[in-house]
């Protein structure tokens, strides 16, 4: 494990029960408190950006706000937020996705993408990937490409990735951790 591994881990705090019982809740309020853990996140998030020759950074609603926008701060680009349906004002291009129970939709501002944007999508977990997939397939309808997903850590056991990556189409998916 390297030393941004067990500094970000160490302050990822696991919350029993909740939101329901047997449920073990990663709670990362804990090292976005610690400027040198939320720094150091930021600039792992930072160069993948500048590696994947990101111009867009885009943060899934709503952790992915918290870390997306330093991020696109620190890497020199803009930050377009994916929403929950409805939250937006203006035109908005929509995606809906399965859960495992029901649906939702996700939506971003129709001008915020363009044909030339090259977009690294930030988040703080992936469980089993549809939210990230949905914002893929959004973007894509946008006309922007993807050039990768990073996230803060992998719940491995939820088996997201295959799903992401089969999505992703050769971009680079990037997990600080894998718990």
């Amino acid at each position: 494990m390297t030393d941004i591994q067990e500094l970000l881990l160490s302050r990822i705090r696991d919350v029993a029960d909740h939101p329901e019982p047997g449920v073990v809740f990663k709670d990362i309020t804990p090292l976005l408190a610690d400027p040198a853990a939320f720094t150091a996140l930021t600039d792992a998030f930072a160069e993948i950006a500048t590696r994947t020759g990101a111009t867009k950074v885009v943060g899934l609603e709503a952790r992915g706000f918290i870390l997306g926008a330093p991020v696109a701060l620190r890497a020199g680009l803009g930050f377009i937020p994916v929403r929950k349906a409805g939250k937006l004002p203006g035109a908005t291009l929509s995606q809906a996705y399965d859960l495992e129970y029901g649906s939702a939709e996700i939506e971003v501002h129709a001008e915020d993408l363009a044909g030339g944007d090259r977009v690294l999508i930030v988040d703080d977990v992936l469980a089993t990937g549809g939210t990230a997939e949905a914002s893929i397939q959004l973007i894509q309808r946008a006309g922007a490409r993807v050039v990768g997903v990073a996230v803060l850590m992998e719940l491995g056991f939820l088996h997201g990735r295959p799903r992401l990556e089969a999505a992703l189409d050769g971009a680079p998916l990037e997990s600080l951790l894998t718990v």
